[in-house]
């Protein structure tokens, strides 16, 4: 009898759960924390907005995306947030290759092992501009211009100092002998509007930094940092298409770089939590609106997750390491 009773109290238990149904999956209890490690109206804030206002506008999640930028410290402020943040489902951050390069650069306590890979959402191109009342029309024709012109005569503007736009100076510089006074600012925007001021003579901005004053007919895109044409054929100017940009090798400068555009989470924080920040991506990634954003931008349309991505960003860090090491831009210990 008292096994019985047991049975069947067991059995009252089971088709309890199963009316209850499966475990509701995780997903945010309050708003979520989007740390950009940049400044404002560079690359990453704009993807990052960008994201804030399609989850919004699909109802992709029920707590809204708070987008903050902390770019003290080349973004080390940023890093050093999420590090700091170990467990915290409700904070993201979006990442560029600052991920790398910070650390090496300043010696910063803080590696990408501290956070959670989440995402690739995307690489990023690089693009050599000039202003366009310039009379350079192509890369071979500005490169000469630098030689002729001497040693730090011509100065190139970037984001930050001992990041990527300073590798892919020092990289230019090393592969054509020529030399820029590299001057550093804030965000990819103000570089851009820096250039169409003539404050310095050209950039290496991304192609979304710059796209506006290059339709605006203010800038002119020399060449591409990828080993092939950007694939977007729609006009973007009267006359010119993102694939009409050639490629740097094309034009006689053989380097090339592509930036990572990716998503991590503070360290510790449950597998279930991850995978539902994977999945809300993927769907961000299928909005027209996205889908716009990488066309105008011309982006690298890469997406990795799991263990591919953890993979893909091991070996991106060893890559960075070689370039600073080369550049002389490792911190002293």
């Amino acid at each position: 009898m008292f096994i019985q009773r047991i049975l069947s109290c067991s059995a009252m238990l089971l088709l309890a759960a199963l009316a209850a149904g499966p475990a509701a999956a995780w997903e945010p209890s309050k708003p979520v924390e989007f740390v950009v490690p940049a400044g404002t109206g560079g690359g990453a804030d704009q993807m990052a907005r960008l994201t804030q206002g399609i989850v919004s506008k699909h109802n992709l999640m029920k707590q809204p995306l708070i987008v903050v930028n902390k770019s003290g410290g080349a973004g080390a402020e940023g890093f050093l947030d999420v590090k700091g943040a170990k467990g915290d489902s409700h904070k993201i951050i979006i990442t560029l290759s600052n991920l790398f390069t910070t650390p090496l650069a300043t010696g910063v306590p803080f590696s990408y092992k501290d956070l959670t890979p989440v995402a690739m959402l995307a690489l990023d191109q690089f693009v050599l501009w000039v202003n366009a009342e310039t009379p350079y029309k192509t890369a071979k024709e500005y490169i000469e211009a630098v030689k002729k012109g001497g040693p730090n005569k011509f100065k190139m503007g970037g984001t930050g100092s001992k990041q990527e736009d300073q590798i892919i100076t020092v990289g230019l510089e090393k592969a054509t002998g020529t030399k820029f006074i590299y001057i550093p600012f804030k965000g990819g925007g103000e570089v851009a509007v820096q250039l169409v001021g003539k404050h310095v003579d050209s950039t290496v901005n991304n192609p979304i930094e710059a796209v506006a004053q290059w339709r605006a007919g203010s800038l002119r895109p020399l060449c591409v940092f990828d080993e092939q044409r950007m694939p977007y054929k729609n006009k973007v100017t009267e006359t010119m298409s993102w694939y009409d940009i050639p490629t740097c090798k094309e034009a006689g400068v053989p380097i090339d770089y592509l930036m990572l555009r990716g998503i991590f989470m503070p360290a510790g924080v449950p597998q279930d939590v991850v995978d539902f920040y994977v999945e809300l991506f993927k769907k961000v990634r299928e909005t027209p609106e996205w889908k716009k954003f990488m066309e105008d931008g011309a982006f690298n349309q890469s997406f990795m997750a799991g263990k591919q991505y953890s993979d893909w960003v091991a070996k991106a860090e060893t890559l960075h390491r070689q370039l600073m090491q080369e550049a002389g831009f490792l911190a002293t210990k």
